[in-house]
């Protein structure tokens, strides 16, 4: 009897676990509370999630993590510490459709002498992209910060590393598309935000 109490218990624990570290569900997709963007590297805690849409079509879910919690777009862009941004694929788009989309947030929030500057970047990312011509719904591309020598912006698509874009520089430009003056979305901004 003491047995089955103990196991009932720890069911009840570990159930009460899971609830907690699932922070919020956007569009069906469960959204963590916490993340790691390395194995040695230090939890980062949710900022915000949000959909993304465009005209009428839900395009994905979007999660900012970050070492602790921002509300303001400057303090998060002058963090240095790492960082991750979660995209959630809702419905199959191809890499032309969202590197177009990115090009555009870039364009949008830099001026001509600063999107000239990071064109070497720009055109990597691009390349990373054109890996995978076609991302589909359910896919979760990772768009992480790694500070240190030789990192900067890690794409991952479903688990596998595309490639690394070295400078926190291009990481900040990244996130200007979503958090910047002129973003992709001003209701994802302010989720993204926490508010």
């Amino acid at each position: 009897m003491k047995n089955i109490v103990i196991k009932q218990i720890l069911t009840i624990f570990l159930c009460l676990a899971a609830w907690l570290a699932q922070a919020a569900e956007i569009e069906g997709v469960k959204i963590t509370a916490s993340a790691r963007v390395g194995d040695a590297g230090p939890e980062l805690v949710l900022n915000g999630a949000g959909l993304r849409t465009r005209v009428v079509f839900k395009v994905y879910v979007s999660a900012l993590y970050l070492q602790q919690k921002r509300t303001a777009p400057d303090a998060i862009f002058s963090d240095t510490g790492p960082k991750r941004m979660a995209l959630h694929l809702l419905r199959e788009i191809t890499a032309d459709q969202l590197f177009g989309a990115l090009n555009d947030g870039l364009k949008a929030n830099h001026t001509p002498e600063q999107l000239a500057k990071m064109e070497p970047q720009t055109r990597e990312f691009e390349g990373i992209f054109k890996k995978t011509p076609t991302a589909k719904s359910g896919d979760v591309i990772l768009l992480d910060y790694l500070p240190g020598t030789g990192t900067g912006t890690r794409v991952t698509v479903n688990g596998d590393a595309k490639g690394v874009i070295a400078g926190a520089d291009f990481y900040t430009a990244l996130l200007r598309i979503l958090l910047g003056d002129k973003p992709a979305e001003a209701g994802l901004k302010k989720a993204l935000l926490g508010s």
